[in-house]
């Protein structure tokens, strides 16, 4: 056990934010996401995780505590400050080196004692000096650092530039660049694919993946949870539950166990109400006397079965639908040069009506701008485009989650369709969670996710045939984002948009734009298609040849006993729900050992208890399939 909070709170003030929460980062090596509602407390638990925070303390606290094995080193991007902006990118990067360089100078002096005095205990104390420089990446740093710099997109003449001469977004990215280099035991990461393009993403997963340290990561964009996380821990209705696999194995995971909760409360509800049938209408029977007694004892000796949470889905919602149709033909583009000064693409496209086309490609290349042109906002350089007929635009850009007004929401509302009664207002903004007390917030007070609502509100009462949107899901929460989708599905117009979102462009795109430096490439196909094409993997289909074979006479239907098929399947019911109940036993006798004090400073024995966990999960998991499996079947046959 690496770290682990057991029952821990954490108040603000009169508000609980986090409750009896236990959390745990089992083995050195474990990648886990934090996943949750916009709001929930996912920061709050990093800000635990890095100290910057403490658990509440209550008269009686001996049951809540953060334990550590040994004395790890945590690293959170949201602590990297620089102390001097006249430093050079290079010499600022080149700091976490410093026990790296310092440690090779005291090696590099130990070789030449041990020239003169080869004694057992100078090798020793060589040979544990030689394994940190090793786990700390002293025979690669140097290449380390040119590759980090390079994926994340500075140039060879920036290594020389002064902090001070890089905006906001660079400096952030110097201070992850610094944090990776660092490779700090836990590596708390809180949205680190934002601002960060594709290739960069891409190149980032690939390198999480190899980290051999801890990751602890909050983060919206679900196929990199997919692709770097091994445990997901959920913050729902301020408790937090964790879930072996992957973001996908996560909701299977969940729904699943929703699914068989909500069937089993059911069951022994309808059970329960059987019991009570029997008692009600036999209790005055002199004869039935015991057996009524027996009903009421069967009842009170059950394991009640809690009626399982339902799923934190709330979401905004809006069945729109576009004022006109448009004609066949929306969009024509003919060699439209884009860009400020200088040309940053040239783009050639001819949109149908119910296209909805996704615009990839890295930062600064000119896919804001394209849309930018598109809407007036910017002339083109040159060439030409021209809108079909009928078209309605809706255009939402990303720096609208920086819109600020000192106006209450319903009235920044309200003021956009004066004719509107407050009624229809309210039902309006409702839709888009804005409800109750809300609605007199000001603009200025709410968060990102909010403006971007609102915003969103705005353009969809215009009813649009044609959205044209800028990065949508920045600032949205996975279910956010879930319902954005199915509402772009669902559309009856079309649809161009620009985002980072891999997950979102592959749920939404019929047709992919993308943008790179040698210009921009048009696929008339998904997300999906795309990948594998740019990847070189194509799917050759062989003719199978189909021989004739020789008629056989038809064979006599078994003999089909329904009854006997239901027995079969409770029977194996019944086994798995055995199986199940003895693997639930000896996980929790597995995790109270893992609690032992005794035992909490062995690692060895605790990562041997560790790995005996996550088999038996897995072998529960597998039951809890069979379980799912027979009992469809047995419902079927019912």
């Amino acid at each position: 056990m690496l770290y682990q909070i057991h029952n821990g709170t954490v108040m603000f003030g009169a508000d609980t934010i986090l409750k009896d929460i236990n959390f745990e980062i089992k083995n050195s090596n474990e990648k886990i996401a934090i996943v949750g509602r916009n709001g929930c407390g996912k920061t709050t638990l990093l800000r635990l995780i890095s100290d910057e925070i403490e658990i509440t303390k209550r008269d009686s606290d001996e049951d809540m505590f953060v334990a550590k094995t040994g004395n790890p080193v945590i690293g959170y991007l949201k602590q990297m400050t620089f102390k001097d902006n006249s430093v050079t990118l290079e010499e600022e990067v080149k700091k976490v080196f410093k026990p790296i360089l310092e440690m090779k100078a005291t090696l590099d002096d130990m070789v030449a004692k041990m020239e003169n005095d080869p004694t057992g205990e100078l090798v020793d104390k060589y040979t544990a000096l030689e394994e940190r420089f090793k786990y700390l990446g002293g025979y690669y740093y140097e290449k380390e650092y040119e590759i980090v710099l390079k994926k994340f997109g500075f140039t060879e003449e920036e290594k020389h530039k002064k902090l001070s001469e890089f905006s906001g977004g660079q400096r952030t990215k110097i201070a992850f660049v610094k944090l990776l280099l660092e490779k700090p035991d836990i590596l708390l990461l809180d949205e680190p694919t934002n601002h960060l393009d594709m290739e960069t993403v891409e190149w980032l997963e690939d390198y999480l993946k190899d980290y051999q340290r801890a990751i602890v990561v909050v983060s919206h964009d679900r196929m990199f949870l997919d692709k770097v996380v091994d445990t997901v821990y959920e913050i729902e209705y301020k408790k937090i539950t964790r879930y072996p696999g992957n973001y996908t194995k996560f909701v299977e995971t969940k729904k699943f166990n929703h699914d068989k909760q909500l069937k089993d409360y059911e069951a022994q509800q309808k059970e329960i109400a059987r019991l009570n049938t029997i008692v009600e209408k036999y209790k005055n029977t002199p004869t039935k006397v015991s057996m009524t007694r027996s009903k009421l004892k069967a009842i009170e000796h059950m394991d009640i079965i809690e009626c399982p949470d339902r799923y934190d889905t709330r979401s905004f919602k809006a069945s729109f639908k576009p004022l006109r149709e448009t004609g066949k033909d929306v969009l024509f583009i003919d060699k439209l040069e884009v860009g400020y000064d200088s040309v940053l693409e040239t783009v050639s496209l001819d949109m149908k009506r119910g296209e909805r086309i996704g615009i990839i490609g890295g930062n600064g290349i000119g896919k804001s701008t394209f849309l930018k042109t598109l809407v007036g906002i910017i002339d083109p350089l040159s060439g030409y485009y021209k809108y079909g007929v009928n078209v309605d635009i809706g255009y939402f850009d990303q720096q609208m989650a920086q819109y600020t007004s000192n106006k209450r929401v319903i009235d920044d509302y309200w003021d956009e369709f004066p004719t509107l009664t407050e009624t229809e207002v309210r039902s309006d903004l409702g839709a888009f969670l804005f409800s109750g007390d809300d609605v007199f917030k000001t603009v200025d007070l709410l968060s990102g996710g909010e403006r971007v609502r609102l915003a969103l509100s705005k353009i969809f009462k215009t009813g649009p045939n044609f959205l044209i949107l800028d990065e949508p899901t920045n600032h949205m929460d996975i279910v956010g984002k879930e319902t954005l989708e199915s509402m772009l599905k669902d559309f009856d117009g079309s649809v161009i948009f620009v985002s980072h979102d891999r997950y979102f462009v592959k749920k939404v795109a019929t047709k992919v734009l993308d943008f790179t430096k040698d210009g921009v490439a048009a696929y008339n196909f998904g997300y999906e298609e795309y990948e594998e094409k740019k990847r070189g993997k194509t799917v050759e289909t062989k003719p199978v040849k189909v021989e004739k074979q020789e008629e056989k006479p038809a064979e006599k239907p078994a003999y089909y006993n329904p009854g006997k098929e239901r027995s079969k399947l409770e029977r194996k019911l019944e086994k798995v729900e055995e199986k199940i109940s003895l693997l639930e036993e000896e996980i929790t006798k597995l995790k109270d050992e893992l609690l032992n004090p005794a035992i909490s400073s062995d690692f060895t024995k605790l990562s041997k208890i560790q790995s005996d966990i996550d088999e038996k999960e897995e072998m529960l998991l597998s039951a809890m399939e069979e379980w799912n499996e027979a009992d469809k079947q047995l419902s079927e046959l019912k």
